[in-house]
């Protein structure tokens, strides 16, 4: 929507541009900040200004409204000369992969631009200096949804090179589309972790009103280098203000929502905490890191395929693959006219296991009938396993052995935290 009149008027009076430093003062509101562009999703009579601690926040501005000038922009804020090292400070590596978070505005133009370079990556947001020495690096720039498997096995080395390095943990700004995936399939790839590795993203970009780019990378800084977290993690925003930003465990995470801050909720347990005004609450158990070398086991089967149950389902539909995530109905059911087919397949080596598409709860395939016919047939459950997580799973485990006894030894092993001993009721709420 075009910003009004009234207010270019006001902000050329003030000889005030994108960039500069401005106060904006009504009746019941008085803050300065950093002016960004107007943005089409920003109502014709708001202002958008930038804070000191990095969160943009959309003012009203009407007739009575007054700006003022504080400092020009002299410069781009994303292109310093060099990288600022503080030796009393910890230092954490960050590697790029994409995604909303790892952009940066222009200034002067107001554009929002991906970070190609390490440079540019690490000052998507600058404020992150205050927290420890940042090392960055660009892994691959490229949308979540185009990542797979070589993606993964590219970040998990570089990921264990820089804490063999000395790096006391790692940042990985990463699209939200498919972050559960990663950090999944990060989880059972990586072994021996000496410092935490913090998955990150925003939901919207650093240029709107609400985004959430500067708080969650700020606070995977400092879980990155202020906790003894031994686990791939996922940071977002627990709520749409912004009072916590949550800690999710890579194996249990999802999003629910398409847009909203707080879209990444833990499934079936507990988050592990929160960091709330720079500070690090654990409230779970969790792994933590270890003294020795970081390994990597990265061997993963591509050829695997997840399918979603619905009514009609002809038997055809389920493909003849080595291995198939099957998201069923409720406790892990399918119609009985495709038990045929899965025993085939069974027959044939193809390894079948079973979810739900219920997001909270078990698999228990042995209170019903078609449940032990599944079981029968030669269907694994999943017990209380995300989907998603079950997929990168069962290709970690086919990379391993194609014998099926020690692949259903795999699955049902609870290897990074994905099997819960039981559902914890508040994860519900």
């Amino acid at each position: 929507m075009p910003q009004k009149k009234e207010i270019q008027d006001k902000l050329k009076k003030a000889n005030a541009e994108t960039g500069d430093k401005i106060k904006v003062e009504s009746k019941n509101v008085k803050r300065e900040g950093f002016l960004m562009p107007h943005h089409q999703f920003s109502d014709e009579d708001i202002i958008t200004i930038k804070l000191d601690n990095g969160y943009n926040i959309g003012l009203k501005v009407d007739k009575d409204t007054k700006i003022t000038l504080l400092d020009k922009h002299k410069k781009k804020v994303n292109k310093p000369k060099e990288i600022p090292f503080d030796k009393n400070k910890k230092n954490v590596s960050l590697i790029g992969t994409g995604g909303t978070i790892a952009c940066y505005v222009d200034y002067r133009t107001g554009a929002v631009h991906p970070a190609s370079s390490a440079k540019e990556l690490a000052f998507s947001v600058p404020e992150v200096f205050d927290v420890c020495n940042v090392k960055a690096q660009v892994a691959y720039q490229i949308l979540s949804e185009n990542i797979d498997i070589k993606h993964w096995q590219i970040l998990s080395k570089k990921i264990a090179d820089e804490l063999n390095n000395g790096a006391v943990g790692v940042i990985v700004p990463h699209g939200t589309d498919t972050m559960g995936y990663t950090g999944a399939a990060l989880s059972f790839m990586i072994k021996d972790l000496s410092g935490p590795v913090v998955l990150v993203g925003s939901q919207r970009s650093s240029d709107r009103p609400s985004s959430d780019a500067a708080l969650n990378l700020i606070a995977a800084a400092n879980i990155a280098s202020k906790s003894d977290i031994g686990e791939i993690v996922v940071t977002m925003h627990s709520d749409i203000s912004d009072t916590k930003i949550m800690i999710h465990r890579g194996t249990k995470v999802r999003k629910f929502h398409t847009s909203r801050r707080d879209a990444f909720k833990t499934v079936n347990d507990l988050p592990l905490g929160f960091v709330e005004n720079n500070k690090i609450e654990l409230n779970s158990k969790y792994r933590k890191k270890t003294k020795g070398k970081v390994r990597v086991d990265s061997k993963m089967e591509p050829d695997v395929s997840m399918i979603y149950y619905y009514p009609g389902m002809k038997a055809e539909d389920i493909p003849e693959k080595k291995g198939v995530v099957i998201i069923g109905t409720g406790l892990g059911h399918v119609s009985e006219k495709l038990i045929p087919r899965i025993k085939k397949l069974v027959d044939k080596g193809t390894i079948i296991v079973m979810t739900s598409q219920c997001f909270f709860g078990r698999v228990d395939m042995s209170v019903y009938s078609t449940g032990r016919d599944l079981i029968k047939a030669g269907i694994i459950p999943c017990l209380d396993m995300l989907p998603e997580t079950a997929y990168v799973k069962l290709m970690w485990a086919l990379g391993h052995s194609s014998n099926r006894d020690e692949v259903k030894k795999i699955m049902n092993t609870n290897i990074a935290g994905e099997i819960s001993d039981r559902t914890k009721s508040k994860a519900f709420l």
